[in-house]
Parts: structure tokens; C-alpha cells; sequence
């Protein structure tokens, strides 16, 4: 049995079904967690939907800010964009069974392995947060998700106010912090306030800005965390963080992570993916 963590899909069905290919695979034996943006700028996001629910338990997933922006499309709370590649789902047949699927999917996840924590998420946490708040936080969204309300919520989801965290935080607000913060997250301040402007790798943060990840008494710290979204960051393997979106849609590679007998003990394995868009 072997546990695994990939990177960012993004609707590059033939590079994941090669990197499941390349692992060895087998839906009877292994986990394998997605982080993230399954859909959206490659070529077939409905195909990577299908593969992922043919599969049941064996392949978890979670959702990235692609993933809700499909559901948003759906509902008319946001018009696709020109790069956008959404068509493959929102035009077929099963259209109705691939969205209620997404919508059922968590934005974090833990797996516990060898007794050791593994956190999972799209894109970042805040620093104030712990674990078990970042989950916690993670539900509220996915209540709603679920829910009679998501239509309603899917209107108001898009924005960047407010842009730091407060147990005050009530309705959309707070939820509208908690999707910002775990499916679009790359810098923010030492107090935690975020910025969606940069796209830039980790060296090139702007001023009175930092990596998420590299924010001072980061809450976090202590537990292994696994995420996606940041392309221009790359492949980042460090003992309490693991980086894995390598660009695929870019055409960079698709990476996964395979874990040993404890999660210090890591293998890296990708495909190389055709270039599905060009970057800017």
C-alpha cells in the first residue's frame, strides 16, 4: 500500500493517466491525493473528473480556485474567460453528476501516516491558523458548498475584501477569507494580511511581503503540509512543506510525491506534459 500527493492537474487528463501509469497505481492498493485545480486551462477537465470518481476512495481530492471557478461558471456567477477550458464539462452529458461531484469535495484534507500528520491544501494557510482551525475553517466552506446556498454564495465568493483573518468575521465575509486564503494564497504580510497581486516565485516577494509559508511563528509549523498553485515556486521539498505544482499546463511536468514507511521519506516522481497554454 503506498500513499501519494500530486500537483496541479488542471484538466491534463493524458499527463495524469502516464503519471498513474508511471507510480504503478492501483485504485485496490494506493491513495492518492489530489491538491487542487483539477480542472480548467488543459485540454480535458471532464476526463480528469471522470477518472477521479471512477476511482472512489483511492484517489482523493480537494479543490483549488479553478474548481470553484467551474462551479461559479455553472451557476452564472462568472462568465469563462477566454483561457478558460471548461467546455468538456460544463457542455456534457453528465454535466449534472460532474459538478454535484465537485461540490461535494473538501478544500483540506489530513491523511495520518505512520502516526504523523499530513495537511493538505490548495494553496496556503493563514499563519494565525492551526491545523485543526485550518480544517475547521475548510468545513464551513464546504457546508455551504453542499448546500441549498452555494448559487448564492458563488455570487458573492469573488473579491479581495477582506484580506486578513478575524474570529469576528461572520457570512460571507469570513468565507469569502477562508477561499481566499486556501485556494489563492502565495504572500501576505508578517500580520497576515494577503495579497493577490504577485505571482512571482518566493525570491522575488514584494516589499513587506513574504511566502505564506515563510511568515514567522506560523501556527502550522509543526505539522507537514502539502500544496499546489504556485507554479513559479516549483518543486519545493522541504521536512514540513511539499510544493507540487510543477507547471504541467505550462508544459512543465506533473508531479507526485510518493511517501515511505514515514512521511520524512519521499520520492518524487513526474511526467513531462505537453504545453496546453503558454504562460502571462
Amino acid at each position: 500500500m503506498a500513499l501519494y500527493c500530486i500537483g496541479d492537474t488542471q484538466g491534463c487528463d493524458a499527463a495524469l493517466d502516464r503519471l498513474l501509469d508511471t507510480i504503478g497505481f492501483s485504485p485496490s492498493r494506493d491513495t492518492v491525493y489530489l491538491l487542487g485545480d483539477l480542472v480548467n486551462r488543459g485540454p480535458d477537465s471532464a476526463a480528469v473528473l471522470r477518472r477521479c470518481m471512477r476511482h472512489g476512495d483511492a484517489i482523493r481530492c480537494l479543490l483549488g480556485n479553478h474548481d470553484l471557478h467551474l462551479l461559479a461558471a455553472a451557476h452564472g456567477a462568472r462568465k469563462p474567460s477566454r483561457r478558460d477550458t471548461l467546455g468538456t464539462v460544463l457542455d456534457a452529458p453528465d454535466r449534472a453528476a460532474l459538478l454535484d461531484w465537485v461540490r461535494q469535495q473538501p478544500l483540506a484534507r489530513t491523511h495520518m501516516h505512520a502516526g504523523q500528520t499530513l495537511l493538505m491544501v490548495h494553496a496556503g494557510v493563514l499563519p494565525t491558523w492551526t491545523a485543526a482551525e485550518t480544517l475547521a475553517y475548510a468545513d464551513e466552506v464546504h457546508a455551504v458548498l453542499r448546500g441549498p446556498d452555494l448559487p448564492d454564495f458563488l455570487h458573492a465568493m469573488y473579491g479581495n475584501i477582506p484580506d486578513h483573518w478575524s474570529d469576528d468575521l461572520t457570512g460571507t465575509d469570513r468565507l469569502r477569507v477562508i477561499v481566499n486564503a486556501l485556494t489563492r494564497l502565495r504572500f501576505c504580510s508578517a500580520d497576515g494580511v494577503m495579497d493577490f497581486e504577485s505571482t512571482e516565485s518566493a525570491s522575488a516577494a514584494p516589499p513587506g511581503l513574504m511566502p505564506w509559508f515563510e511568515v514567522p511563528g506560523r501556527r502550522t509549523a509543526g505539522t507537514l503540509m502539502a500544496f499546489g498553485h504556485w507554479s513559479t515556486l516549483g518543486w519545493l521539498n522541504r521536512s514540513d512543506l511539499l510544493g507540487l505544482d510543477t507547471g504541467c499546463v505550462w508544459g512543465g511536468c506533473l508531479s507526485a510525491v510518493r511517501f515511505g514507511a514515514t512521511l520524512a521519506e519521499r520520492e518524487l516522481l513526474q511526467v513531462h506534459c505537453e504545453q496546453a497554454q503558454a504562460p502571462g
